[in-house]
């Protein structure tokens, strides 16, 4: 019996949800999304978004808790906002952004520029004595954490000194040095 699938989602005033044609589509202050589903039936009772399954197939049960997380990650979204924070860890690692395009040096030997997607807002904050700080926002859950892991992956922590880009919070595994 799924948990999460049996919860029922809460609508915030200010988004509107309609369930057509195997589509349901949020709109709120912040952008619209659309998310298709199927093997699973979705209405909306009293401000409140239910998701039910026709059987206790496999199938059914795994896109039943599957599809109530992707309607709630949509709701909160377009109400609030997602937010992921990338820390540039290393000596000379630097960010900067000219609006979409965010321009990394990461000690190679030419900066990196990236075209970021038009819905995701770049900040980079640089304080004095601190390191680089990367702030994603968007309403779509999927697309800031898709551009996170890509913005992360050009140069990922290591474990000896730790150096690399991390999100905000994240424990990186140390290892300890060859020892003579």
């Amino acid at each position: 019996m799924s948990r999460i699938g049996n919860n029922p989602v809460a609508i915030p005033s200010g988004v509107e949800v309609k369930v057509a044609d195997g589509e349901i589509n949020v709109e709120g202050k912040l952008g619209k999304l659309v998310q298709p589903f199927s093997d699973v039936d979705i209405r909306v009772e009293d401000n409140e978004v239910f998701v039910t399954r026709p059987s206790d197939s496999k199938d059914h049960r795994a896109k039943h808790g599957l599809y109530r997380s992707l309607v709630n990650n949509m709701i909160q979204g377009v109400s609030v906002g997602w937010t992921k924070k990338l820390e540039l860890v290393g000596v000379g690692y630097r960010a900067s952004n000219q609006g979409q395009k965010l321009d990394l040096a990461l000690g190679f030997s030419h900066n990196i520029v990236i075209d970021v997607a038009p819905e995701v807002k770049v900040e980079t904050i640089s304080e004095k004595g601190k390191n680089p700080i990367v702030k994603l926002t968007s309403f779509d859950k999927q697309l800031v954490g898709q551009v996170a892991a890509k913005i992360r992956a050009f140069r990922k922590p290591e474990p000896y000194k730790g150096k690399g880009i991390k999100f905000v919070g994240e424990i990186i595994r140390r290892k300890a040095g060859k020892s003579a």
